[in-house]
């Protein structure tokens, strides 16, 4: 197994996770207006701050696309050193909240998003696989900024796993390590 594997199991995966495809649903204009917003490319910096592969820090590029009223597709590579990932999910819009799956769900290498919610310009995903529970939170500062932070449910209580700062490419162009 290689060590890309091996993070991609602990976790990385998810962070990339923000790799989205919104489709379907009844979307509302909040859900329009926050996905129009992802529209673009972005890069950034991320780092696991908790588990086996503490301090590992990676990169991403990602292209933002609004494929039709009700959704958005951001996918793109995640880099630990030499080696790169191919991101993608998908995700469905079902009445107030989220349903769907980051690669190939919970039942192949992936996890499956279970729950969802967007408030302002904060969407928080509930993420599952296995045993493994948590939140992934995307937050967009501004028009050229979004955080993403995972965390997952350790003793009854959510721990910080990991954080993702991307910049839009042509915009904002520092990156930095996201705690919040």
């Amino acid at each position: 197994m290689s060590f890309l594997t091996n993070i991609l199991k602990s976790g990385m995966a998810i962070a990339c996770g923000m790799a989205i495809i919104m489709v379907g649903g009844s979307a509302s204009a909040s859900d329009y207006t926050y996905f129009k917003n992802v529209q673009g490319k972005w890069s950034g910096a991320g780092q696991i701050v908790a588990g086996p592969y503490k301090n590992t820090r990676f990169t991403c590029n990602l292209e933002g696309q609004t494929p039709g009223r009700a959704g958005m597709k951001l996918a793109g590579t995640c880099r630990v050193g030499l080696f790169s990932q191919q991101i993608e999910a998908t995700v469905t819009k079902r009445g107030r909240s989220y349903r769907g799956k980051f690669l190939d769900g919970a039942k192949g290498k992936g996890l499956d998003i279970v729950s969802g919610r967007l408030r302002g310009q904060k969407l928080v995903l509930g993420i599952k696989r296995k045993q493994l529970r948590g939140t992934m939170t995307a937050r967009l500062k501004g028009k050229n900024k979004m955080n993403i932070a995972i965390a997952v449910r350790v003793n009854g209580g959510l721990t910080p796993f990991i954080g993702l700062s991307l910049d839009r490419k042509n915009g904002v162009r520092k990156t930095s390590f996201l705690t919040d």
